[in-house]
């Protein structure tokens, strides 16, 4: 987790031929605070009606996770930063036209989660690392992102990327399930760009009711253990 003072510019959005793309660039650790994760969310509704959303980072950094600065400054705003990260995942989870993830580098604790969110992440190969290390650095993961964890990860690698905070390299990532594939950095954009544009076809409302039949339950889950799930969430000073 890093700290920044992004505001709602950081999310630049542009279109490639019906492929929404929204950039998340802050200059630094492209960390999601209040008005990054409200931009992210305004700007999926703007581009709900687009063929395919694409969703990347900047060089080297897709997103090192909730904000630090937000976390630290007490259990009831880190809280509340947390519950509008939820609903960023989820949009992303149920969101009615396909999501693709390019992934430029690091991904960690709420970045993996995002990653988790979307359904095909294209990453980038290098020395970057992937995955959910809060418990190795004091702190409890909490139900909404092992909900999602049981869905996308490997059962071979749930325990490991869960229970034991390990993070992945690009490939450990593909084997693990946070990414799909991964690329040279630069064909990251453009691999995405094509993956999106064969899934242009798929249609929003048939996606919308695989989406109600293959992740309703998780959703639900997720949305009816939320308080529960925040109010046992310790931050560590």
């Amino acid at each position: 987790m890093e700290s920044n003072s992004a505001n709602n510019t950081v999310v630049k959005l542009s279109n490639e031929n019906e492929i929404a793309v929204l950039e998340l660039d802050d200059g630094k650790a492209n960390a999601l605070n209040h008005d990054v994760i409200a931009s992210l969310i305004e700007k999926l509704d703007e581009v709900e009606d687009s063929g395919a959303v694409v969703i990347t980072g900047r060089p080297e950094r897709f997103s090192a996770g909730f904000d630090l600065a937000v976390m630290k400054s007490g259990e009831g705003p880190a809280r509340e930063m947390l519950r509008s990260g939820v609903e960023l995942f989820l949009r992303c989870y149920s969101f009615p036209r396909p999501v693709i993830a390019a992934c430029n580098g690091h991904a960690l604790a709420a970045g993996a989660i995002l990653l988790m969110s979307c359904d095909l992440r294209i990453g980038t190969k290098g020395e970057f690392k992937i995955g959910l290390p809060e418990l190795a650095i004091g702190m409890s993961l909490p139900l909404f992102a092992t909900e999602l964890a049981k869905d996308r990860i490997s059962k071979r690698h749930f325990t490991k990327a869960t229970a034991l905070g390990s993070t992945f390299n690009p490939e450990e990532a593909c084997d693990a399930g946070f990414l799909d594939e991964i690329v040279n950095e630069n064909e990251l954009l453009s691999t995405a760009l094509d993956r999106a544009e064969s899934l242009k076809a798929i249609g929003k409302t048939q996606l919308s009711l695989t989406r109600s039949t293959t992740r309703g339950e998780t959703i639900r889950k997720i949305r009816d253990t939320l308080e529960d799930d925040l109010s046992r969430f310790v931050v560590k000073q």
